[in-house]
């Protein structure tokens, strides 16, 4: 198993740590034949106006967008969900393959970071690390949300995309990645055919 890590800005080398404390491969995506033989990406966070940027740039946009679009299971974390997101309030979207509208630093500049702890299904006490997060004010279709904080979404699981508005990465706990590869990464197959 190897999973791809965007790494062309942001948290690239923080979720790197996660997978190597997983002992699960990784490889950095940073050119189209990087995506050949990986088995789920993850979309860190960092300047999702930077990515989507250098998404174009470096010729990654369209073959990610297809390769989501055709089952890839990606893992998305703040500036990832936008990434992904099918409508930013005010602007255009990006890749568009998570049918959810976002707003962008809705919690306000670096001094409006905070930290939540919630339970999810066996952790109890997860720290959710909000730095600049986006926030979700609409879910389509059939997305799940998984984990909420004051009622808003904040981690959502559409088929093979699980994306969530903190840094799970940045938790010191591996728990939502090791949810990624046995849930999605794991479950491939089954997912294609859901979908």
């Amino acid at each position: 198993m190897v999973i791809g890590i965007l790494a062309l800005q942001g948290a690239f080398i923080e979720h790197k740590k996660v997978l190597d404390s997983l002992n699960v491969d990784s490889i950095k995506i940073r050119q189209p034949k990087d995506l050949d033989n990986i088995d789920g990406i993850i979309l860190p966070g960092g300047e999702s106006t930077v990515q989507g940027l250098l998404l174009k740039k470096f010729h990654l946009f369209e073959p990610l967008k297809e390769k989501i679009k055709n089952g890839l299971p990606v893992f998305a974390t703040c500036a990832g969900i936008i990434l992904l997101a099918s409508e930013i309030e005010g602007e255009s979207s990006y890749l568009a393959t998570l049918p959810i509208s976002v707003k962008r630093n809705a919690y306000g500049r670096q001094l409006g970071s905070f930290i939540a702890k919630k339970n999810f299904q066996d952790q109890h006490n997860f720290p959710l690390i909000f730095i600049r997060a986006p926030y979700i004010t609409k879910i389509h279709d059939d997305v799940n949300v998984l984990l909420d904080n004051n009622d808003s979404p904040v981690a959502v699981l559409y088929h093979n995309q699980l994306a969530m508005t903190f840094h799970p990465e940045l938790s010191n706990n591996n728990y939502f990645h090791k949810y990624f590869i046995e849930k999605l990464v794991q479950n491939k197959a089954h997912l294609y055919a859901n979908m």
